[in-house]
């Protein structure tokens, strides 16, 4: 997969990216010698620029590279969204998350800088989509203009998200930028917030409407609502966010999966665990619950790459480094466990460990079954037949010094045969389900004030785990974000959920021991790239308060 990027560099970060395409336009096959003249002259023209917003998106997750749209260059970058919080800690790490789990960020940290430039770039082609379409008259249909129209603002919408998350105030740009700009200024959050939620609205009215009419991975109205209900919670609009959300759930295109389904629905299993194998993630392959599905399947042109997608290798144990284990599919493939999960919430049940810590889950919630954490691990090389089928017990040494044996998540268990030193997910990725909508909802109810629709919304998510029925008198934002943890941990990004909510020091306090003496309201975000500033050289750019 290669990526024709033309660049005109302003802010030393806001590109313009014009990406090619051919097939289903997801699956890229990318070609050279474009340029915007000649590319966006036609609805296939602007097919190829939609395939390259689709493939930039999904470069948020890349590492290294490896003809990706877009690199980060080094490992585990979305995990950075992770650390710091209340669910894990990075312990030994190969330094790329270290000074973000330890708050010693500095404004030239890699993954500080990379962020912006990706979001930066996915903004800058967005934007010559909305230029172009506007001079182009060549169109298959009269309705293709404002369907591209719609994915763009949508995909622009989702870049300054995540901008405004990490980074506050920034620079708000819907143009082409072709000269080097040294006078960029700091818009404020609320302002980008409102430009966000238009982009959104307008792509909610105008993005497909059946999801089982578009290709896997395409966009509908419905993305644009979950994420819209997100952005109106940012915004404390409580009512709108809750009719945002109940578009989604009222649309009756989505349904939380109930019942077994998929490529392993005969064997051992629940329908939690169904939601995460191989197959499983897209509507075609019976899954009515995901509302946006990233394709990062394996060995298909536009999927996954080596280099794309290490959640899995960030959460998996390195339990090959331990005499009697040999790497297995079915033990997740090749992790290097760069985050771990903090016991409070995953408990230490099944463990060697002495002190006996219950967890969050109730007993007969499915999320904490054997199919879903994986707590008893068994010696697998058949060549060491002393250990050979025994079980190796987790310790505080496997668990917190070596990580090479903890409680795991399975939905990141992901290996192949062929080939098990391969490090890429491969797997596509659920990015919105309808679980989530529902979590939204209910965070629109509590900040509303109803507690008993908020314990309504979360009890539809539990009712699917089997777990016990929440009450409206305890139905507070601590137990919903400790429900998003049941729900939705390693898939949501943590960091945006408790800057969201505004709860984010506080669970680093009561759950973060490594920090919770050190956090303060400096890190509710990340500095400005040092970079970004430097380029500035016409106009004073303020760095966030706290940061050198």
């Amino acid at each position: 997969m290669k990526i024709k990027n033309i660049i005109k560099t302003g802010l030393a970060a806001i590109l313009i990216v014009t990406a090619t395409g051919c097939e289903d336009f997801l699956k890229e096959d990318l070609k050279n010698q474009l340029s915007p003249n000649n590319t966006f002259t036609s609805t296939y023209g602007f097919e190829v620029g939609s395939a390259g917003l689709y493939a930039l998106t999904r470069a948020e997750y890349n590492t290294w590279g490896e003809d990706d749209a877009y690199m980060h260059g080094n490992a585990c970058p979305y995990e950075a969204l992770h650390v710091a919080t209340d669910i894990v800690e990075a312990i030994n790490s190969d330094g790329s998350l270290t000074n973000f789990a330890n708050l010693t960020l500095t404004a030239e940290e890699r993954f500080v800088g990379s962020y912006w430039n990706w979001a930066y770039s996915l903004i800058a082609s967005a934007n010559e989509i909305l230029i172009f379409s506007e001079k182009n008259t060549n169109w298959d249909s009269p309705s293709d203009k404002v369907r591209f129209q719609a994915e763009a603002r949508f995909f622009r919408a989702y870049a300054y998200r995540t901008l405004i998350y990490l980074y506050g105030d920034v620079p708000y740009v819907e143009t082409i930028l072709y000269d080097f700009q040294l006078n960029f200024t700091r818009t404020p959050k609320a302002e980008v917030l409102e430009h966000i939620i238009d982009d959104l609205d307008f792509a909610s009215k105008n993005l497909p409407e059946n999801p089982d009419n578009v290709k896997d991975g395409k966009l509908t109205r419905w993305a644009a609502y979950h994420l819209l209900s997100e952005m109106y919670l940012f915004q404390k609009e409580y009512v709108l966010a809750e009719k945002a959300a109940l578009e989604v759930i009222d649309s009756k295109y989505f349904e939380l999966m109930k019942t077994r389904y998929g490529v392993n629905k005969s064997k051992p299993g629940d329908v939690f665990s169904d939601l995460f194998i191989e197959n499983n993630q897209n509507r075609k392959g019976g899954n009515k619950e995901s509302v946006w599905v990233l394709q990062l399947e394996f060995n298909t042109i536009g999927g996954g790459t080596n280099s794309t997608d290490w959640t899995r290798r960030a959460w998996i144990p390195n339990y090959s480094g331990i005499t009697g284990f040999v790497l297995a599919d079915s033990l997740g493939g090749r992790g290097i466990a760069q985050i771990i999960p903090m016991k409070w919430w995953i408990g230490t049940k099944g463990t060697n460990l002495t002190d006996d810590i219950a967890g969050i889950y109730d007993g007969t919630d499915i999320r904490n079954s054997n199919y879903n954490i994986k707590r008893n691990w068994y010696y697998n090389n058949p060549a060491q037949t002393a250990l050979y089928g025994k079980k190796c017990n987790i310790t505080e040494q496997t668990w917190f010094s070596t990580k090479q044996l903890f409680p795991a998540l399975t939905k990141f268990f992901y290996g192949r045969s062929e080939n098990l030193s391969l490090s890429g997910s491969y797997r596509d990725r659920m990015k919105f389900r309808l679980s989530e909508t529902y979590l939204l909802l209910a965070e629109a109810y509590l900040g509303q004030g109803d507690t008993q629709k908020a314990a309504d919304a979360v009890n539809e998510v539990r009712k699917r785990a089997g777990a016990k029925q929440v009450n409206a008198v305890d139905m507070t934002m601590d137990y919903l974000l400790d429900e998003r943890i049941r729900e939705l941990v390693g898939e949501e990004s943590r960091r945006f959920t408790l800057v969201r909510t505004g709860t984010l020091i506080e669970r680093v306090k009561a759950h973060n021991s490594t920090i919770k003496d050190k956090i303060s309201e400096r890190d509710l975000l990340w500095p400005i790239p040092q970079s970004i500033i430097d380029s500035n050289r016409d106009i004073v750019f303020p760095q966030n308060p706290g940061y050198k």
